[in-house]
């Protein structure tokens, strides 16, 4: 790294910690303060954790401060909020983490200073680097649409064109899991599970990011049209950047006869199911995720108690269900007004 860019970063991180700082300190004796840090506060997935976590530490009485980076990707400004949560004095963190190999070292400045650290929907790499993980199965979520999609397409899954909308280069562990399951169900081998992009199936047109938004699917989408205008499979990271590929096949007229699937359930989301934007989405619950943290968060102040993992697993799983109208044989799904009743954002 060169002194120039470690003088930018510096600057970048020192301008976010004072913005940040500007919220006030957990007061002594005023009970037990709790940190929620999200990826964006744009996106409906975070807005609704948000949410959840707010209501719980209201029901509760944890004093509850929330962070937000200004983009997903923004890791500058996630690792300044830990900072600001030691220096007042906070219990325990709840984080998505955008970079979740780089977050590590300021995780562990928070563990060491006695405080939970509770990753939220998206694991930590490695994963015991947060005291305990509480998500959605995202292997299970891709595997899900994945299975979906080549169910629908029958034999002719034997001829697809796919495109993959994943969700920023630094790989992610909720973007590499929701790749890899989604490439698993479909039938492709994924060669090495920890990363995504070194798959040799011709059937994979390529891989192109999206940081999550719509305006990013896209541009993706525009990218890989460009390598394939015959691409007749999508996988997208989320419903965002699912609209945003619809979006760019539709400029083209295609958007009647590709398939795309995606991650999320959010109450747009499958509303783009129900209008044949979307076939099939897998939905995750984040308002569950981030009032179990805010629980645990509490019983870790009472009495030094940590979460346990579901049985199996090396994280609390907070469920998943595939949203469709379209169901495909062998394929557990439920159908689109479920989805609405339970769809958050």
């Amino acid at each position: 790294m060169t002194t120039k860019t470690t003088f930018k970063t510096a600057l970048l991180a020192a301008a976010a910690f004072g913005a940040l700082s500007a919220a006030p300190a957990f007061a002594a004796g005023d009970g037990v303060g709790a940190c929620l840090i999200t990826k964006t506060d744009t996106n409906p997935f975070f807005v609704k954790m948000k949410e959840g976590a707010e209501a719980k530490a209201a029901e509760l009485g944890v004093d509850l401060k929330t962070y937000a980076g200004k983009i997903d990707g923004d890791h500058e400004t996630q690792v300044a909020a830990i900072e600001t949560c030691i220096a007042d004095g906070a219990k325990g963190i709840l984080i998505t983490a955008s970079d979740t190999s780089s977050i590590v070292s300021a995780v562990k400045q928070a563990r060491d200073a006695g405080m939970l650290v509770i990753a939220l929907d998206t694991p930590l790499n490695p994963i015991d680097a947060a005291d305990a993980t509480f998500a959605t199965d995202n292997f299970l979520a891709g595997e899900l649409i994945g299975k979906w999609a080549a169910a629908t397409l029958g034999d002719e899954a034997a001829n697809a064109k796919i495109a993959m909308l994943d969700l920023a280069v630094s790989q992610p562990t909720v973007g590499v899991l929701r790749d890899q399951g989604f490439l698993t169900g479909f039938g492709i081998d994924v060669k090495d599970p920890g990363k995504w992009g070194d798959e040799d199936d011709p059937r994979i047109v390529g891989n192109d990011v999206t940081a999550g938004n719509e305006e990013g699917g896209r541009k993706a989408m525009e990218n890989l049209l460009a390598k394939d205008p015959m691409i007749n499979v999508v996988y997208t990271i989320n419903e965002p950047a699912a609209a945003g590929a619809y979006e760019a096949l539709k400029a083209i007229g295609r958007e009647g006869d590709v398939l795309i699937v995606s991650v999320d359930g959010g109450c747009p989301g499958v509303a783009n199911v129900k209008d044949g934007v979307i076939g099939a989405t897998s939905q995750q619950y984040p308002l569950l995720m981030a009032s179990k943290g805010i629980e645990a968060i509490a019983a870790w102040a009472k009495d030094g108690t940590k979460p346990a993992p579901t049985e199996g697993k090396n994280f609390f799983d907070t469920g998943v269900a595939l949203v469709t109208d379209k169901p495909a044989e062998g394929v557990e799904s439920i159908s689109v007004a479920e989805g609405m009743d339970r769809c958050w954002g």
